[in-house]
C-alpha cells in the first residue's frame, strides 16, 4: 500500500454569503477523479464532531460527478456538512481515503486540510441600541382553519345526542314493559340479578342489600299499599302489623332489613352465611305473599 498527496479538500458555503457566519453550514470534503469501477473506498469516521467547535451536521455522502465508460471510471465526490457556532479560524484535518481497486491493490489519497474563517455578524457600535424582544407574531385564524373544528364538534354532538336517544328509548321500552307485569313478577326479575356470590366481597356488600331491599320494599309497597321507598324499617314492620304475612317469615324478613341498614349505615360487614340467605329468603317472601293474594281473590270470585 502507498500513499499518494493527491491536493486539496474543498469547502463550499450552502449559504451563498461573501464570507462564513457562525452557524452557517459548509460542504466539505474531496474530488476523487478517475476511480476505476468496482473500487472499495474507506473514509475516516467520524462522529459528532471533525475538531473541536466543528461540528457534523451531515455524515459522509458519496456522488458520481460523470461516468467515463471508455475508461471504465468515474469522477466522485466524496463531502460532509460541517458548521460551527463558535468566532474564530480553524484549520480544519487533512481528509486521508484509502482505495482498494479491483486489481487488488491499494492506496491511501492524502488530501490537505484547509484554513476556515467563522466571522459574527459585525455590530455598529455608534448606532446600536439594545430593544426589547418582540412578541410571538399572531395571525388572525381564518375560516378554513376552524371549519374543520367546527364540523368536527358537530359529528360528536349529533352522536352523543344519537346515543343518548337511543338509551332513553330503550329505558322507556323496558320500563313499559315492566309497568305491564304483575308486582310480584317485577320483584323476582330484579331479584334475579343478584344470584351468585359475587356480590358478597365486603366491597359490594352495602350495593347488595341496597338493591335487595330496595326491591322488597318497592314489591311491598304495590301488595300492601304503603309507601315503603319513604319509610324506616321500623316504620314498615308496625305498618305490616296487621297483615297476614306468618309470624316466621316476618320476623326473618325483619332481621334481613335490620342486617341491611347495619351494611349500609354502621359498616357492618356480613359472613357468607348471613350472604347466602338473603335471596332464598326474599324470593319465599315475594312468592308466598303473591300466594296469598291469589288465594284471596279466588275467595273473593266465588
Amino acid at each position: 500500500m502507498k500513499e499518494i498527496n493527491a491536493g486539496e479538500t474543498f469547502v463550499q458555503q450552502l449559504q451563498k454569503r461573501d464570507s462564513i457566519l457562525i452557524a452557517d453550514q459548509l460542504r466539505y470534503g474531496v474530488d476523487l477523479p478517475s476511480i476505476e469501477v468496482g473500487s472499495n473506498l474507506a473514509l475516516p469516521q467520524l462522529k459528532d464532531t471533525v475538531m473541536r467547535d466543528i461540528l457534523v451536521l451531515e455524515n459522509w455522502k458519496l456522488d458520481t460527478l460523470k461516468t467515463h465508460k471508455k475508461e471504465n471510471t468515474q469522477d466522485l465526490r466524496a463531502s460532509i456538512v460541517i458548521t460551527s457556532f463558535d468566532e474564530g479560524e480553524y484549520l480544519l484535518p487533512g481528509i486521508p481515503v484509502a482505495i482498494r481497486r479491483p486489481d487488488g491493490q491499494v492506496d491511501t489519497l492524502l488530501f490537505k486540510g484547509q484554513d476556515v474563517l467563522f466571522c459574527t455578524m459585525p455590530v455598529d457600535t455608534a448606532t446600536f441600541q439594545i430593544h426589547d424582544i418582540k412578541g410571538q407574531m399572531k395571525y388572525p385564524v381564518t375560516f378554513g382553519e376552524i371549519m374543520p373544528w367546527v364540523g368536527l364538534a358537530l359529528l360528536v354532538a349529533a352522536a352523543a345526542t344519537g346515543i343518548w336517544y337511543w338509551l332513553k328509548q330503550r329505558r322507556l321500552k323496558r320500563l313499559v314493559a315492566e309497568s305491564h307485569d304483575p308486582a310480584h313478577i317485577i320483584a323476582l326479575r330484579k331479584l334475579d340479578a343478584y344470584r351468585g356470590d359475587k356480590y358478597w366481597a365486603e366491597a359490594k356488600q352495602k350495593a347488595f342489600y341496597s338493591g335487595v331491599t330496595d326491591t322488597l320494599r318497592e314489591y311491598i309497597g304495590s301488595r300492601y299499599g304503603i309507601s315503603a321507598m319513604e319509610m324506616t324499617t321500623a316504620e314498615i314492620f308496625q305498618a305490616l302489623k296487621k297483615s297476614d304475612i306468618p309470624a316466621d317469615l316476618k320476623d326473618a324478613l325483619q332481621d334481613l332489613f335490620q342486617r341491611s341498614d347495619y351494611v349500609k349505615f354502621a359498616k357492618y360487614v356480613a359472613d357468607d352465611k348471613e350472604n347466602a340467605e338473603v335471596l332464598p329468603l326474599s324470593v319465599r317472601f315475594v312468592t308466598s305473599t303473591y300466594q296469598e293474594e291469589v288465594e284471596e281473590e279466588n275467595k273473593n270470585v266465588l
